[in-house]
């Protein structure tokens, strides 16, 4: 879960990746970064992508009205793409909605 840490401690919102193990896609989840996966037989450099790039993302915000979209419009310095939207479950965007699981449970403590 380290991996997700310091993701998260390192400020990063959103990963970007061809695919994820099931395990660190939840865990970025838990941490409340936005887990990305590239359109099928896309990758960073088909698309011609460096990572010195600035990143926007439009769609995101539909999840706090309860729905998850199957995809994320990413626009980065001229090279737009939909990416999947790795958020699998419910309860995984309602993890995600809160900034991350123990943001999630410590709201829920004090509305209890």
């Amino acid at each position: 879960d380290w991996a997700a840490k310091g993701t998260a401690l390192l400020g990063v919102k959103a990963v970007i990746a061809e695919s994820y193990e099931r395990i660190h896609r939840s865990n970025l989840i838990g941490m409340g970064v936005l887990p990305l996966q590239f359109p099928a037989g896309e990758t960073a450099q088909t698309l011609g992508l460096t990572g010195e790039e600035t990143f926007s993302f439009t769609g995101v915000t539909v999840l706090n009205d309860g729905v998850i979209p199957p995809t994320v419009r990413v626009s980065a310095d001229g090279v737009s793409f939909d990416a999947a939207l790795r958020i699998d479950t419910p309860g995984e965007a309602n993890y995600y909605r809160n900034g991350g699981i123990m943001q999630y449970v410590l709201r829920n403590l004090r509305r209890g």
